[in-house]
């Protein structure tokens, strides 16, 4: 129950972010006061009304259910068993899926027809963008358990909610759906926050002990009775012994991140080998065994498995460990930048997630490849991933090619109509490359499709609800964009869950094992390479048309080559590159030549260059041996491509 000063420290944080866009810190919890933020970043305001219904139509719904069995099937009986908790408080238990569309409900006769009123019932999205601050939509937000009562939240029609809700992992840490409670204002609980954890925990365990797994189990507590109980740890490990899998409790006994699954034996964290635990799980398989981490704490674990994922007994020898850990597309893009390296580990985290992906960086650094390979690396790989360039179509046909149209909608369109491309992308990824060149009016039509996530075609037609992980991209700085006008904020906010900026080519310290993966990708039968000369001064190049513009550069030169040559030179070039690079040497190599800096930015600028070229565009290399920091190094590159030359 919130107090009367309470109830007016929100009131005051209300005003505040109406009228300035922000709330003081120290007036509201600050998970809070991101949430209602982003809610008023998404065009929502607390007195406004939701528009159109937005429930899912039956087939819709029964698609959605279709795509979340297990879900579906082992959160049944806890949220069952939650509602008995609760029971005389007059609340609805409800299941949402990862997008935050509700799947399934039980609850109390009395509440529910109070719940359907505001749509708290299954189909009815309860995504932030389209509800504002709620428990199930903020839960989603933060990926953390989240209470919300009466007047936090945002939309003043669900001020007589009070609702906990709680994030429902896998096992490498995917977002698999949101339990919540949702009761009446006045009637909650204080530990129901605690319950909707517990039961998603619960749910957790019974996901990563269903039958039919195809790893080994090892069950961990710090009691040897604590095995078996809703807080023991579960880690899924191969038949070699790497840890593939863990729910929240294997990772904090085990002291590990989500990130490490996958790369990390558990051989490394226990002081014992692999094959001496399968030993004594073959000798006692019924008995917990006492395991000693490498800091020393103690655990006690039994293994758990079906006969066909079991390894041979105790004369079993470990097997080799694999060299690295099988890799993801991205990873298989990954020759060697830390930058590149460090976009891709961020993106990785967040596949799966309902987050929008922004990628930014310069034309031809190579966005709509990084885009495919996260595509290829998350749990929608098996869905389409259709690319958009939003520069490249004519602005008349654009939201003909977007939303697609109905039968005669227009002079000149297909006598059957068309889906569109944001149809064609349910189930997979939408990619918008250029995002930062969409007319403004079609950028307010994609916000609508982006809350509401359905599909209205032109011309009308029934709307169609739209499922996709989208990732957009642009050359441009979006937040410059937005600032002078041309860009919505609404928009840019609503894809901006993620932004990673792409390394120019002339700033990556890969060029060699780039250069080499491209040679190998154009002539894959041949051991190409290029001579040391030729390749030094291909590395110290500007490349203003980055990864693009060298393809083109050493696809020409191998087209060049003889075919008893196996080294790229420097006569296989285009005479106007040849040229040009040799400028560029010329230039690189006689610093006498040029004209002495008059001031001291240019002197600035000059010690920056030279220090790039030195390290080979290796930015942290270049930062260390100027004794500054990696970030006044971007900055004054900015300035730089910001001044125009003298």
């Amino acid at each position: 129950m919130k107090t009367t000063a309470q109830g007016a420290a929100l009131r005051q944080a209300r005003q505040q972010l109406l009228s300035h866009g922000d709330c003081a810190s120290g007036l509201i919890d600050a998970r809070l006061s991101r949430s209602w933020q982003r809610s008023l970043a998404a065009g929502l305001r607390p007195t406004g009304g939701l528009g159109a219904p937005d429930n899912l139509e039956q087939a819709a719904l029964a698609q959605l259910r279709s795509r979340h069995p297990a879900l579906l099937a082992h959160s049944r009986p806890v949220m069952e068993y939650l509602f008995a908790q609760v029971r005389h408080s007059q609340s609805v238990v409800v299941l949402a899926a990862p997008c935050g569309t509700l799947v399934d409900s039980c609850g109390d006769p009395y509440f529910l027809d109070k719940a359907a009123r505001v749509a708290l019932t299954s189909g009815a999205s309860w995504h932030e963008a389209q509800r504002g601050t709620n428990a199930i939509g903020t839960a989603l937000a933060e990926l953390a358990p989240t209470e919300i009562h009466g007047a936090e939240h945002f939309l003043e029609r669900n001020g007589f909610l009070t609702c906990a809700a709680a994030p429902i992992l896998s096992g490498t840490g995917e977002l698999l759906g949101i339990l919540d409670i949702s009761g009446e204002h006045g009637r909650g609980q204080a530990h129901t926050l605690g319950l909707v954890s517990t039961a998603a925990c619960m749910i957790e365990n019974r996901l990563l002990t269903a039958p039919g797994q195809r790893h080994l189990r090892l069950h961990l507590h710090a009691q040897p009775e604590g095995i078996a109980s809703v807080g023991e740890g579960i880690v899924l490990l191969s038949e070699d012994g790497w840890v593939l899998g863990a729910n929240r409790s294997a990772l904090a006994l085990l002291q590990i991140r989500p990130t490490q699954l996958g790369g990390v034996a558990l051989e490394d964290l226990l002081d014992l080998r692999f094959v001496d635990l399968l030993a004594a799980h073959h000798r006692h398989p019924d008995r917990p065994q006492a395991l000693r981490l490498r800091h020393g704490a103690v655990l006690f674990g039994q293994l758990f498995a079906d006969a066909r994922t079991l390894p041979a007994g105790p004369r079993s020898t470990p097997a080799a460990r694999p060299a690295a850990v099988p890799a993801d597309a991205l990873a298989q893009q990954d020759t060697g930048d830390a930058r590149w390296s460090a976009a891709a580990a961020r993106v990785r985290r967040v596949l799966g997630k309902p987050i929008a992906v922004l990628v930014q960086g310069e034309s031809g650094v190579g966005k709509e490849w990084f885009a495919r390979a996260a595509h290829d690396s998350g749990p929608r790989r098996s869905g389409a991933f259709v690319a958009v360039n939003c520069a490249a179509l004519p602005e008349s046909l654009i939201e003909a090619e977007l939303f697609g149209y109905s039968a005669g909608a227009f002079t000149g369109a297909r006598r059957e109509g068309r889906p569109g491309l944001l149809r064609e992308a349910h189930g997979g990824t939408l990619f918008l490359d250029e995002i930062g060149d969409m007319p403004l009016a079609l950028q307010t039509r994609l916000l609508r499709v982006l809350q509401e996530r359905e599909v209205t075609p032109l011309g009308g037609g029934r709307a169609v609800a739209v499922d996709f992980a989208l990732i957009c991209a642009s050359h441009r700085v979006l937040r410059d964009e937005v600032e002078a006008g041309r860009f919505r904020a609404d928009l840019y906010y609503r894809i901006n869950g993620l932004t990673v900026e792409l390394p120019a080519l002339r700033e990556r310290s890969d060029f060699d094992a780039l250069t080499q993966r491209m040679l190998q990708s154009f002539e894959p039968g041949r051991a190409l390479q290029i001579s040391p000369s030729l390749l030094a001064a291909l590395a110290r190049h500007h490349w203003p048309g980055n990864l693009r513009q060298c393809a083109s550069v050493l696809r020409t030169a191998c087209a060049l080559l003889d075919e008893d040559e196996d080294t790229l030179d420097w006569h296989h070039l285009c005479d106007d590159f040849a040229a040009e690079l040799r400028r560029g040497t010329r230039l690189a190599t006689t610093p006498s030549m040029a004209r002495a800096p008059q001031n001291l930015q240019e002197l600035s600028q000059s010690a920056l260059q030279q220090a790039l070229q030195s390290c080979r565009g290796n930015i942290a290399q270049a930062a260390r041996t100027l004794g500054v920091s990696r970030q006044t190094v971007y900055r004054k590159l900015a300035a730089q491509r910001r001044t125009p030359p003298a």
